[in-house]
Parts: structure tokens; C-alpha cells; sequence
């Protein structure tokens, strides 16, 4: 079975006289320990996807699974519990706390589901030097450079054990060198630390990197291309341009 199944997966905003489709009836699948890069033009319905994905929004049609789990017939608290839970979320603009330090933006996750603080910054220590900042932990958001700050929001993202990791945008706010580090840690992610990543990139030298691309048009998937090892960034970039085109 699939980690991750959607069927005719569709999502309009707007008043039911004049909606604006912004996903439309998206069938795909991901298998656990899998990386997928999703990309397509401005507005193709790619965030929207990895929303729905995550639970952070609900369809207006369509079903997503995560397993044997359908999304759909959860609750808001169920939904906020899978999430903690199951779900790691890493954002283009690292959502940090900027009054808690690095340690405590890491361990959050944990103290909002309960766990012992104690605990939970022994875990946060944990997953900061699996990152690479076990120096940095005590130093607020403001101290610390942008890859920095994307590192301490993949190490909140690992810190709950998630099965599914989703990640929009994260290398869109950084420079090519910082981006080549981070995109490294996430692919880490799934190839020693046995998660499953979706990420939402604009970037072929980001996607290049997944084993396999999902493109995104006018809310639908217009394409698919596997890839064995490390892809040609050059043959996506003109993949996205045929698509971005037709």
C-alpha cells in the first residue's frame, strides 16, 4: 500500500457561483521512503497540493489517504493530532518563534503533544546535531543565518519522528550555496533517516535530486519523469519550460 494516495483530489476557492479551481482531480501516489519533487508555473495548484497533503486545508472534492487513513473523515482535533504526530513541515520562510531559542523552537512540537520538557530538549539536542548546529542551540532566530534558520526548521521537522516529511518551497529564500547544503540534508532525510519527502520547488537543481517529478498545470499533473540517481537539472528546467508553454 501507498504511504500517500489521493483520488480525484480538487480544491476551488471562491463563491460556488464564480469558483476558481485551483486543483483539479489529482490522482498520484508516493511510497514510503520515497522523495518528490513537485513543480509546475506560478499558480499550478502546487502549494495547494502539499496543503491538502499535509492536512493544512481541506478538499473541496476527493480523497486523500495517508496509508489506510482517509483525511477526510477526521475531525479538526484528530487532523491537528496526525499532524503532530506524523507530519514534519518545512516552509520557504522558517516559521520560527523568534522569542525561543534554537533548542526551544526545535523541541515545541514535543511540549505541545505533551511530552516532559526535559525530554523533549534532550530529543531537540538530538536533532540539532544531526543537523549540524549543536552549537547554535541557544541562540534565537535573529543570531542566526538563513540556512541556519532552515536547519533548525528541518530539525523541528525531524524531531517527532514523522513518517512524511513536506517541505514548500525551503531553498527559495536562500543562495545557490546554502541551497545546495539544505536540499543535501533533506535528501539525507530520506536516504539514512528512512523518511518520505514531498517538496514543492521551482528550482530544477533542487528537484533534481527527487527520485521522481510530478509537474503541475492549471491544477491538474500534465507530466511525470522518474529519475535514476541524481537527475539532469538541465532536462528539467526544459521540461518545465515545455510545460510552463503547452
Amino acid at each position: 500500500m501507498p504511504l500517500v494516495r489521493t483520488q480525484d483530489l480538487t480544491k476551488e476557492y471562491g463563491s460556488a457561483a464564480q469558483p476558481v479551481r485551483a486543483l483539479d482531480r489529482v490522482n498520484f501516489a508516493i511510497e514510503a521512503g520515497e522523495c518528490v519533487a513537485i513543480m509546475g508555473p506560478s499558480g499550478s495548484g502546487k502549494s495547494t497540493l502539499l496543503h491538502l497533503l499535509g492536512g493544512l486545508d481541506r478538499p473541496t472534492r476527493g480523497t486523500v489517504w495517508l496509508r489506510e487513513i482517509d483525511l477526510s473523515t477526521l475531525s479538526d482535533e484528530a487532523l491537528s493530532r496526525l499532524r503532530r504526530e506524523q507530519l514534519g513541515f518545512v516552509f520557504q520562510f522558517f516559521n520560527l518563534l523568534p522569542v525561543l531559542n534554537a533548542r526551544e523552537n526545535v523541541a515545541l512540537p514535543l511540549l505541545l503533544d505533551g511530552v516532559p520538557r526535559d525530554e523533549a530538549l534532550r530529543r531537540a539536542d538530538a536533532a540539532l546535531e544531526r543537523v549540524g548546529l549543536a552549537d547554535r542551540a541557544l541562540h534565537r532566530p535573529a543570531e542566526l543565518s538563513g540556512g541556519e534558520q532552515q536547519r533548525v526548521a528541518i530539525a523541528r521537522a525531524l524531531v517527532t519522528e514523522p513518517t512524511l516529511i513536506l517541505a514548500d518551497e525551503p531553498t527559495g529564500n536562500l543562495d545557490s550555496q546554502t541551497s545546495d547544503e539544505i536540499i543535501h540534508l533533506l535528501r539525507r532525510s530520506v536516504d539514512e533517516w528512512g523518511r518520505t519527502l514531498v517538496i514543492v520547488t521551482h528550482d530544477p537543481r533542487i528537484a533534481a535530486h527527487a527520485d521522481r517529478i510530478v509537474f503541475l498545470k492549471d491544477g491538474r499533473i500534465v507530466d511525470e519523469n522518474r529519475l535514476s540517481g541524481q537527475g539532469d537539472a538541465e532536462e528539467l528546467r526544459a521540461r518545465l519550460a515545455r510545460v510552463s508553454a503547452s
